[in-house]
């Protein structure tokens, strides 16, 4: 039949053209004039339904056995190909099929989180409570609750967020919390005596920027009420989250301080990492740095939660999150940890 030889004819080119063929790109000329869509192949299939039954069913056969042949000399011809490309590549351009691919990046928590998260875990573990708090305040919580009422000079030092709501009386009593301090007062409310918890999160001052101070940083707040404790207490407890978290070697230091909420109050420096107490720029000379305020809880604190400072006594404390892994790994400006520089971030 002239279909079926015309069919053997078409192979019999396409096979010897295979041969000849010694480029990809080549190849893949020849896939698409004869295996393509509008192939000389593909039309005779296309053509069988004008044929005679019998005749259609053998023309058929043939053309589709002939397809399958073309087809595996295709693949044949690529494999052929490819492994040419590689035996011809020599040193860097070398490639070794057998090797498992690059594995994609992955993601990882932040360095400011990382240390959160650890400092959380440490005071956890000696039987502090992890709570949270709400990061828009209102001005009771987070000043009149803690022994500073309007016109107290502390609030200068806090140069406080305001937002733009007012009451009748023309007060602004809501704001953006500048410590994590009122978390304290709305805990005690809820919960009274014996008790011990931490505060992690965001606090917000309106300041200028340099190396050691940004508008948005975090805090961990801690904060310990049952009957006896005393400022031994306060100092073990702070003694072991820096031998714990900083190593037995770093130089602690405390100093008295003050802060309206505790009574008495202390702070408490960490040796510099950067200068190891000889004084840069990250210490601003002095060797150590401040990481957090501490004392006594303040007997009017208590009596604003309905807990009898004649009865029951504690201790809070304060410190920057920042400034943690600033200590521990020596870096000497806050701003990096917000610059979103991976150069940086991929260290830690």
């Amino acid at each position: 039949m002239d279909e079926i030889r015309q069919i053997e004819e078409l192979k019999t080119g396409a096979l010897r053209e295979l041969v000849a063929i010694g480029s990809t790109k080549g190849l893949e000329a020849w896939r698409v004039g004869y295996l393509g869509k509008k192939s000389q192949l593909t039309g005779v299939l296309r053509s069988l339904g004008r044929l005679p039954l019998a005749t259609r069913k053998a023309v058929g056969a043939r053309a589709n056995e002939v397809k399958a042949e073309l087809e595996a000399g295709f693949k044949q011809k690529e494999q052929a190909l490819l492994g040419a490309q590689l035996e011809t590549l020599s040193g860097e351009e070398a490639v070794d099929v057998t090797l498992p691919g690059r594995a994609l990046p992955e993601g990882r928590l932040h360095p400011v989180t990382q240390v959160l998260h650890e400092i959380s875990d440490i005071f956890a573990s000696m039987g502090f409570k992890v709570v949270e708090g709400p990061e828009v305040e209102w001005d009771y919580y987070n000043f009149e609750a803690l022994n500073i009422p309007k016109e107290h000079p502390a609030r200068d030092t806090m140069a406080t967020l305001w937002l733009d709501y007012e009451t009748e009386s023309g007060d602004r009593p809501m704001l953006l919390r500048t410590h994590t301090s009122p978390m304290q007062i709305r805990f005690m409310e809820k919960v009274k005596p014996p008790l011990r918890i931490v505060v992690p999160g965001k606090v917000f001052r309106y300041e200028a920027t340099d190396a050691t101070h940004i508008p948005m940083f975090h805090q961990i707040e801690g904060l310990a009420v049952d009957k006896g404790i005393s400022m031994a207490d306060l100092k073990g407890t702070l003694y072991e989250f820096a031998r714990r978290f900083f190593g037995p070697d770093r130089q602690v230091r405390f100093r008295c301080d003050y802060f309206p909420f505790v009574e008495p109050g202390v702070e408490m420096a960490i040796e510099c990492a950067v200068c190891k107490g000889a004084g840069c720029r990250l210490c601003g000379g002095s060797g150590w740095i401040e990481i957090l305020g501490a004392g006594m809880v303040h007997p009017k604190v208590l009596e604003r939660v309905e807990i009898d400072p004649g009865i029951y006594s504690g201790f809070a404390f304060g410190m920057g999150i920042e400034r943690i892994p600033m200590l521990r790994y020596g870096v000497d400006d806050i701003r990096l940890f917000y610059t979103s520089d991976l150069r940086f971030l991929r260290q830690f």
